[in-house]
């Protein structure tokens, strides 16, 4: 058996990793902005489409078993789109990581380090993702796979610990602006399902690949849970979101916990949590990135380019002036990038593959009999 290969806890943890990181600073503030009091609706109605699509792709990738994305578009318009895709995907990774490192610097800055360069906390993360990143992924599964119960917990624990705060009002009207703004211009809230983006890359790398259905809709249905948490905290406890931005909602609530003199500042343990997490994240998606780029190259290492990408990932992060131009990257580049290259772009591959391969074993059939 291959050691290298990671188990379904660890693929599990992946997937998650993905979903939990972009709701920790401003994604569940982004999505009640655009649905406002019907979000937690749009959020479940968008949470069965998904599922209905996920079940689909599981469905397409059982005509390629131990293959990727990647493969599957080198089987159906060679080496060339293989690259193209490759690139694409690569793109997606590295801007998706540098928005959100330089999101959650700003919101760590403006809390606690307000005389400190934002180029200074930005690179603290990428020392940490230089040195995560030259390890396996398999390692960077298992460090993830420890802190994440943290993560989700930290989430849970503010839930339950505010719920003397919540009110249950904000949720009306029920379906916000109406029926179309909630389920048609609403279906932009798909940049919240994100994450199933490692999922169109995970074959190659599971341990036991029959467990494939298993990995995906139980990383799913934990990530739903965990995203209608932090909706719901933050909906039901600051309708001021509505019309004031708030830096990193999540935080602001944790704020609110007091358990009296003793527990108090729990938002500083759950701040530290967050910041490893956070870490986690941008080196699972720079590993996945660099062994993207050695399988379109033919490299024999992925280690040496992964400097490369680190600096690109720098680079992008650095170049929006403030957090405004940063927040608004987030907000309208990266969800369109999700609906068109994490469903549309990835979806079309996997269903012209699939035709393809259907088509040609037809042909082989009838040129047998």
């Amino acid at each position: 058996m291959n050691t290298s290969k990671i188990s379904t806890a660890e693929a599990f943890g992946l997937i998650l990793s993905i979903f939990v990181s972009h709701t920790l600073v401003s994604l569940p503030e982004n999505l009640i902005d655009l649905t406002q009091s019907s979000t937690i609706i749009n959020i479940l109605f968008l949470s069965f489409l998904v599922v209905l699509l996920l079940l689909g792709l599981i469905k397409l990738f059982k005509s390629f078993p131990g293959n990727d994305i990647l493969d599957i578009a080198e089987f159906l318009g060679g080496e060339i789109f293989k690259k193209i895709i490759g690139l694409i995907f690569i793109f997606y990774f590295v801007f998706s990581c540098s928005i959100l490192l330089r999101n959650f610097c700003e919101c760590i800055k403006v809390v606690y380090f307000p005389m400190t360069s934002i180029t200074f906390l930005i690179l603290s993360f990428i020392i940490a993702v230089v040195l995560i990143s030259k390890f396996k992924l398999k390692t960077s599964a298992k460090i993830n796979l420890l802190i994440l119960p943290f993560t989700f917990f930290s989430v849970l624990f503010i839930f339950f610990a505010n719920l003397n705060h919540f009110s249950l009002q904000n949720i009306y009207p029920i379906l916000g602006k109406g029926f179309f703004n909630t389920f048609i211009i609403g279906l932009n809230n798909l940049c919240a399902f994100g994450g199933i983006s490692l999922i169109y890359f995970l074959p190659p790398h599971l341990k036991e690949p029959e467990k494939f259905k298993k990995i995906i809709l139980s990383s799913i249905f934990t990530a739903i849970v965990y995203l209608l948490l932090c909706i719901s905290i933050i909906l039901f406890m600051f309708v001021f979101l509505l019309q004031v931005d708030e830096i990193m909602p999540l935080y602001s609530a944790a704020r609110y916990i007091e358990f009296g003199s003793f527990f108090q500042r729990l938002e500083s343990i759950f701040l530290l949590i967050w910041i490893i997490q956070i870490a986690c994240y941008l080196s699972i998606s720079t590993i996945i990135s660099s062994l993207i780029f050695q399988k379109i190259a033919n490299l024999e290492d992925r280690k040496p380019i992964v400097i490369p990408f680190v600096i690109l990932i720098l680079g992008i992060a650095l170049l929006s002036p403030n957090y405004s131009v940063s927040k608004f990257l987030e907000q309208n580049i990266y969800s369109y990038l999700v609906i068109c290259i994490v469903f549309i772009l990835s979806i079309s591959i996997l269903t012209l593959g699939y035709l393809k391969k259907k088509k040609s074993r037809r042909l082989n059939n009838e040129n047998l009999t």
